[in-house]
């Protein structure tokens, strides 16, 4: 058996307007995200859902943990591989469908654009994005399809 890692945070409910969760409308979507030595993230519901569009809510939050998990494989492999990356960028998406009260993601699709040191990398550098999504641990603990569409750049 391999190891095993823990990951805690603690999170804060800071949207209580004076009367809890008495109304549906009457409560607030605020709450903070903390992990001991970092600093804490705001966070809310969606927009969608009565949440404050300057927070950060779930749904993103997943995106970004798919798309950072990425990069993160992605550029190992690189560094292993000889292929010298000097800037990515990704502009990842995921769609949501929700039906009723519930609902769930269907899709992300990461679109990181990667500029190598060199033209000779970059079917090498495109190529990697397989290898880092089958090492992604939040790729492999999702239910839905996460999808790569690379471009490579020098």
């Amino acid at each position: 058996m391999g190891q095993t890692h823990s990951y805690a945070i603690t999170t804060t409910w800071t949207g209580n307007l004076g009367h809890g969760t008495a109304s549906y409308r009457g409560y607030g979507r605020e709450h903070e995200l903390a992990a001991d030595g970092r600093p804490v993230l705001p966070a809310s519901s969606d927009p969608a859902f009565r949440g404050d569009p300057t927070r950060w809510n779930p749904e993103l939050l997943l995106v970004a943990a798919l798309s950072d998990c990425h990069l993160l494989a992605y550029l190992h492999l690189c560094a292993v591989s000889g292929v010298v990356v000097t800037d990515y960028r990704d502009r990842a998406v995921g769609t949501m469908e929700q039906s009723g009260d519930g609902g769930q993601f269907t899709e992300v699709v990461l679109r990181p654009v990667v500029t190598v040191a060199d033209p000779s990398m970059i079917d090498r550098a495109n190529a990697l994005h397989n290898a880092a999504h089958e090492n992604c641990f939040i790729a492999s603990s999702v239910n839905f399809p996460v999808r790569t569409e690379p471009t490579a750049v020098s």
